[in-house]
């Protein structure tokens, strides 16, 4: 039996738990691992850590919704990326496809759908759920959006996210081992490619990403 290392990222220790026991059982031979946040899963990753899939929650502290995601397949392209979400929006999830994720799968599925989905996903395939319309891909201002996102680096969507957590310049320069003066060049850079004139407009840009759908959902 073939063996697989899952890394499970999600701020809600319960669910992480339920999640890691529902694959163990599928999975005999793998190795589950849990992360509680982004920064976690990648202090992992940088520590040389090699894993077959990552489960990536969208609605935690530091993953800042599909920025997360883009970060992670700038960051380690060779590693898939499904993602786990309370949130089963059509566009929502063809968001995410787009953006490179190689699943999604809605919180409410059943246990069985989800093994299915992960077990697809190590085979190589594409997986979402079959009863979910994924032609619409929502209104082209948060669609240009997506591709204005997507044309950042690892290293300026770190930045933007934390932008979006509020911190300042030299904050994220200490937390990212570089200068200031490399953070500030980052930052001009995410308002050119993104189109807009200020930090605040950067952060405002990408939570309307992740907003649009919610607010279809409300209305």
């Amino acid at each position: 039996m073939l063996s697989y290392r899952i890394v499970i990222v999600d701020d809600h220790p319960l669910f992480r738990g339920a999640l890691n026991q529902a694959l163990s059982a599928s999975l005999e031979s793998s190795e589950i691992i849990e992360a509680g946040s982004l920064d976690e899963l990648t202090e992992k990753l940088a520590g040389g850590l090699e894993v077959d899939l990552i489960l990536l929650d969208l609605t935690m502290p530091g993953v800042q919704g599909v920025s997360g995601l883009v970060f992670l397949r700038g960051q380690h392209p060779e590693v898939p990326v499904v993602v786990v979400s309370a949130n089963d929006d059509p566009v929502t999830i063809r968001r995410c496809m787009d953006c490179g994720a190689s699943g999604f799968v809605p919180k409410s599925q059943p246990v069985d759908q989800i093994r299915t989905a992960v077990r697809s996903v190590l085979s190589g395939n594409i997986w979402s759920p079959a009863d979910i319309d994924l032609s619409n891909t929502g209104d082209e201002e948060t669609s240009d959006l997506i591709a204005r996102l997507s044309s950042l680096t690892p290293q300026q969507i770190r930045v933007l996210m934390m932008l979006g957590e509020g911190l300042l310049n030299k904050q994220i320069a200490y937390k990212l081992g570089v200068s200031e003066a490399t953070i500030k060049a980052h930052v001009s850079a995410i308002l050119q490619k993104l189109g807009v004139d200020s930090r605040t407009q950067a952060v405002i840009a990408v939570n309307r990403i992740d907003n649009s759908s919610w607010q279809k959902i409300a209305n």
